[in-house]
């Protein structure tokens, strides 16, 4: 299974110009599965990173406006966008030109795939 999925999020970096990396992680920021092009961005996916989306969806959720679900971080070069699939975190890291629609449509095209890595993380 877990081939299918990798072969599916790599079809998905193909169609989205501009987008660098996909990768799944548990909410500790564990990478689980990654799928990327030769282009290095290994800032936005260092151990202290991805579990940095955790606290920040913490925090925004005392708001009042309900759980966050996305978080989308712009920089110079790049964007991050890091979507809450408790228990897993998808995080998606493209040209500062990319697309930002097209990544967030493809939030409920992926849920499918991700049930049975939620199943396994949460078997742990």
């Amino acid at each position: 299974m877990s081939d299918d999925i990798k072969k599916y999020l790599d079809g998905l970096l193909q169609k989205v110009s501009g987008l660098y990396v996909i990768q799944i992680t548990d909410r500790d920021g564990v990478p689980l599965l990654r799928v990327s092009q030769e282009k290095s961005v290994d800032f936005a996916l260092m151990p202290s990173f991805i579990p940095t989306f955790t606290t920040a969806c913490d925090q925004a959720s005392k708001l009042g406006l309900g759980r966050n679900k996305t978080i989308i971080s712009m920089y110079s070069n790049y964007q991050v966008v890091q979507m809450n699939k408790l228990p897993l975190i998808l995080t998606f890291v493209g040209a500062e030109n990319c697309n930002t629609g097209h990544i967030l449509a493809l939030e409920h095209q992926v849920d499918g795939y991700l049930e049975d890595i939620k199943q396994a993380v949460t078997e742990a």
